[in-house]
């Protein structure tokens, strides 16, 4: 008999969610509806308001909300004379579907979907998803298709609700949980298909949120990929809580379910059908707890901390459910002479203080004794570090540049126990490089009209030694002793949105990949390739 199963029936979940919700009696807020950052163009559109100054977002936690969304065109809105001709039109377009939060009924120029009602009550959008890309390089040639559907609905004042479902196939496998792409995470089924369901129910009050969701989430400053919550995961579920009672003061918080994919053989079993023997198989729990506290000492200038605990064995534990807390110390009690759970503690900081340059740095600490911190034989300097700065808008209009740095030291992200790595699906919560790892990224872009986007850029990877593979003891070991995988690659690429959600795309990459590939990278991009990409989708 498994004892700790009893402790986490969903029952109790869904029973602790309505009575927060029950004494949440706040005056109306519209509702929370996340939005994906598939949407990368709207996301972009924010990112060149915010180096103007006209709005001031919160970078470090995404995806916002398409109510955040609309407030920040709205308050671009206010300041339409100061934006060009180009951002104009963009501020239009985009008001064409975020209007649907910000103004009443429906008489107002509106984005084209395949349904849409709207009265005192009710609010529903339904829309088709669907795309191909096709690649071609010396390896071969390769696509990707999906399809699926994606709808959001807000009941009176406060309720929000929103699912997305996408189908998906590839002729051969892009992805893989050891390979260091920023591809998203993909529970593959037989034939190289896979499928992403995503969505949830939100409450929504004057000052915050609260929702039971599965979906993405991306934590942390960075142009070219995070490195406390990369978001690049299969989606899992969450009670995800929102709170910002001042302007200056923002609170994050989640309880995960993640997907271990480590077999519990007390919960395996066997049955005996007339025609076969068959095998039962069942994973071991594995949750997440996290949190992060914004202060803004002055306007755009946000300084972030929080702390996580991976943990498992334990059922759902009430204590991790208590927002406000350093797990670390509560683990030190729940553990207390026994082996802890996996916790982290993360900082950073964004800075918009000067008109048309963003600064930001990010630090990620997995575990590191301060009394050890310079001895290089026995130090545990566990941390991932990210620094970068983008100037947009200046010297040229409808441009902007973009440098970033990223190191990761030795075992970040790892743990001994498999029940406990910072994963989910076997796919790291963290940067895409894993640990042991630089990337030096470089980008110049360009948006000349209206929906369309180009864009250089230039990457250059290396990844040292797995030495949790390796074995032996985890102090003292050295960063990139050795080279074992390495990877430059330059990249030109363009889109143009035709209309909301649908885009032609296009993309030349020429890649220089050494070291394990067999390990690191699909197939078909090993070697020195040219791989020319070009493709279409509607939605996300």
């Amino acid at each position: 008999m498994n004892r700790y199963r009893e402790k986490s029936p969903a029952k109790k979940t869904l029973w602790l969610i309505l009575c927060l919700i029950t004494f949440l009696s706040f005056p109306a807020f519209p509702q929370a509806v996340y939005q994906h950052p598939s949407h990368e163009a709207i996301y972009r559109f924010l990112n060149e308001m915010a180096a103007l100054q006209l709005i001031d977002p919160n970078t470090a936690v995404k995806p916002y909300s398409r109510q955040q969304i609309a407030s920040f065109l709205d308050r671009v809105d206010a300041h339409r004379e100061t934006l060009n001709r180009r951002q104009q039109k963009e501020l239009d377009f985009y008001l064409r579907d975020y209007h649907k939060e910000l103004l009443p009924g429906r008489d107002f120029p509106k984005r084209i979907d395949l349904l849409y009602r709207k009265d005192s009550l009710f609010t529903l959008s339904v829309n088709p998803i669907g795309g191909f890309r096709y690649y071609s390089n010396r390896n071969g040639q390769a696509y990707h298709r999906w399809n699926g559907a994606e709808a959001f609905a807000y009941v009176g004042e406060h309720w929000g609700f929103y699912a997305s479902l996408r189908d998906n196939h590839e002729s051969v496998q892009l992805n893989h949980p050891g390979y260091l792409t920023r591809r998203m995470g993909a529970p593959y089924k037989s034939g190289n298909d896979y499928s992403e369901m995503r969505g949830g129910i939100t409450y929504s009050w004057k000052w915050g949120s609260l929702g039971l969701v599965k979906d993405h989430l991306q934590w942390g400053n960075g142009y070219h990929g995070t490195n406390i919550l990369s978001g690049r995961t299969p989606s899992f579920a969450m009670i995800r809580l929102h709170l910002q009672p001042a302007d200056w003061f923002e609170f994050h918080y989640f309880h995960g379910w993640l997907v271990s994919e480590v077999v519990d053989s007390a919960r395996t079993w066997t049955y005996v059908n007339v025609d076969r023997t068959s095998t039962r198989v069942a994973y071991r729990e594995k949750y997440m707890a996290a949190n992060l506290f914004t202060f803004k000492p002055v306007k755009r200038l946000h300084v972030s901390f929080g702390n996580s605990i991976v943990y498992s064995d334990l059922g759902m534990e009430p204590a991790y459910l208590i927002p406000l807390f350093f797990f670390k110390s509560v683990d030190h009690t729940l553990n207390h002479s026994i082996d802890n759970q996996n916790s982290q503690m993360f900082f950073d900081i964004s800075s918009r203080l000067i008109r048309h340059l963003h600064l930001y740095s990010t630090l990620f600490l997995d575990e590191i004794a301060l009394s050890r911190m310079f001895d290089p034989a026995s130090h545990s300097n566990f941390y991932s570090w990210k620094i970068g700065g983008r100037l947009s808008e200046y010297p040229l209009d409808n441009a902007g540049i973009t440098l970033e740095y990223t190191r990761t030291n030795p075992l970040v992200y790892k743990h001994y126990l498999p029940t406990l790595t910072f994963e989910s699906n076997r796919y790291n919560l963290g940067h895409y490089l894993h640990d042991n790892a630089t990337e030096f990224y470089a980008s110049a872009d360009c948006r000349p009209f209206r929906g369309v986007f180009m864009k250089a850029s230039y990457l250059h990877a290396r990844k040292g030694p797995d030495y949790s593979s390796l074995g032996g003891s985890r102090l003292g070991l050295p960063f990139m002793e050795t080279v074992e995988w390495e990877n430059r690659i330059f990249t030109l690429e363009a889109s143009w949105q035709l209309i909301h959600d649908g885009y032609v795309f296009f993309s030349w990459q020429n890649s220089r990949i050494s070291g394990d590939q067999e390990k690191y990278t699909p197939a078909f991009f090993h070697g020195h390739t040219s791989t020319l990409s070009v493709g279409a989708n509607f939605g996300f």
